[in-house]
């Protein structure tokens, strides 16, 4: 039978607390104003931003200031929610008795770091679609603006590369079918001449290009409906051709404007949020180690 322990040993002998480390009141408090003042501070940005754009033409920041600004609110926006929670739950916390100051500074900073990912879940979950709205209501007006030409230009040639919406050619066919002399158009139409120019152009654009054959055909439908010459017929086809295919380029170029405006805000977006988890977790170890010392001057008086 074993002895029991010395008095002294069981004196010395490691305790554990009861209570947990983690203060979730005060995370919960930090990570409500957090979000509540990232609501705030969003909706302002996107008022600012609205200032920036106009329908009317050059009345409307250049879309890199646009977007350089959104990207610098993104992340103005984050450090200051992040400051404010983090440093909120700091303050707010009990205090430890019985444990090392480094240990009381790494939960500190495991508050503030909590603090802020309960609130980027709760904006993420609970108010992510009126945050879009908010947020994306400034970056689609100045798309909007940005290439409002290019887009009206182009719905019809980016419609036309599907074979349902042969409707949205109408407008090109049209061109090629105006009378050289309005006022002898009849009323009868050769609508098989539209129609198989209509075909002709949206399989062109199916296809990335209309073959040289289509394109004689195309001329001489355009003689003979219109009254041109074929010379004058053939300029004419390659006319609207030559427009069609600078809407699709128009078309591309804005998509691939607004892919590149997407990315990037994706990325910045990132690095802001990774930034504002370290000034939260910053902000609480300062708000914890001011709220100690204000309680030890306060006993100490």
């Amino acid at each position: 039978m074993q002895s029991p322990l010395p008095s002294a040993a069981v004196a010395a002998a490691p305790t554990e607390s009861s209570s947990s480390a983690v203060s979730w009141a005060s995370i919960i408090a930090g990570a409500f104003a957090a979000s509540t003042l990232t609501v705030i501070l969003m909706l302002i940005g996107s008022g600012l931003g609205l200032t920036m754009v106009s329908p009317w033409t050059g009345s409307s920041a250049a879309p890199t200031t646009f977007a350089v600004s959104a990207a610098v609110w993104l992340v103005v926006v984050q450090w200051l929610s992040s400051a404010v929670g983090g440093y909120l739950t700091g303050r707010l916390r009990t205090k430890w008795v019985n444990v090392h100051n480094d240990e009381v500074y790494f939960r500190d900073t495991a508050h503030g770091f909590l603090a802020w990912a309960l609130a980027t879940l709760l904006l993420a979950g609970v108010l992510g679609s009126a945050l879009s709205a908010a947020l994306g209501s400034g970056v689609q007006a100045a798309a909007t603006v940005a290439s409002g030409a290019a887009m009206g230009a182009s719905s019809a040639a980016a419609a036309s590369q599907r074979p349902s919406a042969e409707s949205s050619m109408n407008y090109f066919v049209d061109m090629l079918f105006r009378p050289a002399d309005p006022a002898s158009a009849t009323a009868a139409q050769n609508d098989t001449a539209v129609a198989q120019a209509g075909r002709i152009l949206v399989a062109g654009a199916a296809n990335g290009e209309i073959s040289p054959d289509d394109r004689a055909y195309l001329a001489k439908l355009v003689a003979s409906r219109t009254g041109l010459s074929e010379p004058d017929a053939k300029k004419r086809v390659d006319t609207v051709l030559a427009g069609i295919d600078d809407a699709k380029n128009k078309a591309k170029a804005a998509a691939d404007t607004a892919r590149k405006a997407v990315a990037t805000f994706s990325l910045v977006g990132a690095l802001s949020m990774v930034l504002g988890a370290f000034i939260a977790s910053a902000a609480a170890a300062l708000g914890g180690r001011q709220r100690d010392e204000e309680e030890a001057l306060f006993l100490n008086r």
